[in-house]
């Protein structure tokens, strides 16, 4: 008898608290937990409020939720076409091995497949080697050459104040 395959769903509002929880989970394990401020609010707020610009899909494995994919549309001027961001992947460490993870991607690839878009693209801590090794044999291209640039808090800040001042 073949393992149950893991169903992928859209998430819902009343998964706001449990998408926060893997939120959290997912901070723990990039120790990162010091730059978590969000709160349960404002991820209900961003996926499920009025005019949400993010999406998440839910991972289920027997039943039970436990992996996550939160992304957004972005698009690329030089293929004149949207894509989209996965701003996350998760999967709980006690059902990894199942498939949850290629689950989650595979389904953001059909979506970027039936809608046309020109790429899925996201980025991964270099220090991450059980993720990168993971991605790779999802056949992602790891690009070399290009970092990530991010202004934000103060800094965030005192651009927009600088941008008002000229």
């Amino acid at each position: 008898m073949s393992a149950p395959a893991p169903l992928i769903r859209p998430a819902r509002p009343d998964d706001a608290a449990l998408i926060f929880a893997l939120v959290r989970e997912l901070a723990d394990y990039e120790q990162l937990s010091h730059a978590v401020d969000a709160d349960e609010a404002m991820i209900a707020e961003a996926l499920f409020g009025p005019a949400p610009r993010a999406f998440c899909d839910i991972a289920e494995w027997k039943g039970e939720a436990c992996g996550f994919a939160l992304w957004f549309y972005n698009f690329s001027t030089f293929r004149g076409r949207h894509g989209i961001y996965l701003e996350d992947l998760f999967v709980r460490p006690s059902v990894r091995g199942h498939g949850l993870g290629k689950a989650l991607l595979a389904n953001l690839a059909r979506r970027c497949v039936a809608e046309n878009l020109a790429r899925l693209e996201w980025s991964v801590l270099d220090w991450n080697e059980p993720s990168i090794a993971f991605y790779k044999a999802q056949g992602a291209e790891l690009l070399d050459g290009w970092t990530t640039c991010r202004v934000s808090d103060q800094a965030l800040w005192r651009l927009a104040d600088a941008s008002v001042a000229t």
